[in-house]
């Protein structure tokens, strides 16, 4: 008994492999896709971010980012790089982009057809046991046709997995400048808060050595005591959220162990001379910002989506089974053979699902994906419009703080201190004198985090990153570290 069924069984599946298109080399490569998000993420940041698969990989990025921040102070850019390459939930964004890569080449590759033997009939053939062996290939001919479809919706998909890694990693850039910013400021108030308190202490001091001599009555003596206590208060309350705003930024840093053994400087950097315009904001925005090319993409991949669903609205599932069936029984001695083609083509009929469901789904999905790219748009060009006058508003309040306030204070300060020592003027005056010079500039070093805040802000309206959807880097003074040891 022979099975003569290789010519059109074997065949029929070879001529649908035929009509898959070669996977393209990019969705095998082993970092899929990340070397396009690099390329983007550098010059917007000017920075460097890594993928890392291995356990080598990973060690050799501990070790950088071991030697940037280990007993060091390290600045802005410092801490953005070292969240670049040591962020956990970055590198699981990356992650996402090499899932969507496997998928994109899952879905160019021909499906595996369905191959099903039998043996019908047993007993002796010398007694006339009738005996049969089928052979059939299930190969789905929709699965072959709308390949090229799935394909590009898949490619898409990857193309805007690409894409919101890039968003993630200028997200995670501006966080953590921005919690830099915070940290630092926050030390920066508990600098002038502790000076204020040590003007306090001598206040208090000299009020209670007065009433003692009966030179200061009471109510004199508890107004300067209650006022050296609320400035403790405040002073335990401004190192506890420095505390907190450190944290916050090893936090973003993804640091442990013996790396959280690093410092911030003891004051933000001084402003700059001057700001100058963005020119076209709106338009650089919308020409750059990676959330909105990411909407962009997902109208693509909605249209191709689209597309598929149409072609398959009628007919969603159709398969074509070939193969042959040998037949041989034995009678009176005789053996007799009966060799039969077999062809079935399957296929659901639409009594019940017309397909118009699925159409409808997927109009209203495209539409809803063109109205999301277009909000996206508005809303990128009011980011950068208020992202810009937020930017020039901070500094101009900043310059206000340091070039008149805080030099009136000190004006009145001097002045005092030469009435004191005149005998013009007494010592509480002089002390509270020395207080409001320092709250002018405690508001003046506040003005001035706001003003790095808009700067961040503002590279974000730019790039992306931003809390209305996209990162930071680019534009405006890059921050450098301020005076000091640190913290």
């Amino acid at each position: 008994m022979r099975v003569s069924k290789f010519p059109l069984v074997f065949g029929f599946p070879l001529i649908l492999g035929a009509c898959a298109a070669a996977v393209p080399g990019i969705y095998t490569e082993p970092k899929a896709g990340f070397s396009n998000i690099s390329s983007q993420v550098t010059p917007a940041i000017g920075k460097r971010t890594a993928f890392a698969e291995t356990q080598a990989e990973n060690e050799a990025l501990k070790k950088q980012v071991h030697a940037m921040v280990y007993r060091k102070t390290i600045s802005a850019d410092t801490a953005v790089q070292v969240a670049l390459l040591n962020n956990k939930g970055l590198q699981a964004s990356y992650a996402n982009v090499g899932l969507s890569a496997a998928e994109a080449w899952q879905q160019s590759t021909p499906e595996n057809p369905i191959v099903s033997i039998g043996i019908l009939g047993i007993g002796a053939p010398e007694l006339g046991a009738y005996r049969a062996i089928e052979g059939l290939i299930r190969s789905n001919v929709l699965d072959a046709t709308t390949r090229k479809q799935r394909t590009a919706i898949a490619d898409a998909n990857f193309r805007q997995a690409q894409l919101s890694a890039v968003n993630d990693t200028l997200a995670l850039a501006n966080q953590t400048r921005k919690a830099w910013v915070d940290a630092v400021a926050a030390f920066e108030a508990v600098s002038y808060l502790r000076r204020a308190k040590a003007t306090s202490d001598a206040g208090s001091e000299l009020a209670m050595r007065l009433g003692e001599t009966g030179a200061l009555n009471k109510a004199g003596q508890a107004r300067e005591q209650a006022f050296n206590a609320e400035l403790a208060g405040q002073l335990a309350q401004a190192r506890l959220s420095a505390t907190r705003s450190k944290e916050a930024l090893t936090r973003l840093m993804g640091l442990w162990g013996t790396e959280v053994d690093y410092y911030v400087p003891d004051a933000l950097p001084a402003l700059p001379r001057s700001v100058g315009r963005v020119t076209d904001i709106e338009a650089k925005a919308l020409r750059n910002r990676v959330d909105l090319r990411v909407a962009k993409l997902g109208l693509e991949a909605q249209a191709k989506a689209f597309g598929l669903t149409d072609q398959t609205r009628i007919i969603s599932d159709l398969e074509f089974i070939a193969g042959f069936e040998a037949e041989r029984e034995i009678e009176d001695g005789e053996t007799e053979t009966v060799t039969t083609p077999q062809v079935e083509v399957e296929f659901a009929i639409p009594i019940y699902d017309t397909g118009k469901a699925r159409m409808r789904k997927a109009e209203l999905s495209y539409l809803q994906a063109a109205n999301v790219l277009a909000e996206r748009a508005v809303n990128v060009r009011s980011e950068a419009r208020g992202a810009e006058a937020s930017y020039h508003a901070a500094y101009k309040i900043a310059r206000h703080y340091r070039d008149v306030l805080v030099p009136l204070r000190t004006t009145v300060e001097e002045e005092g201190l030469l009435s004191y020592n005149g005998m013009i003027t007494n010592t509480f005056e002089l002390l509270t004198d020395v207080r409001e010079k320092l709250g002018a500039s405690l508001e003046a070093a506040n003005a001035k985090r706001e003003f790095y805040m808009a700067q961040a802000d503002l590279t974000a309206a730019i790039y992306g990153g931003g809390e209305g959807g996209g990162g930071a880097g680019g534009e405006g003074a890059t921050l450098a570290a301020g005076g000091g040891a640190g913290h």
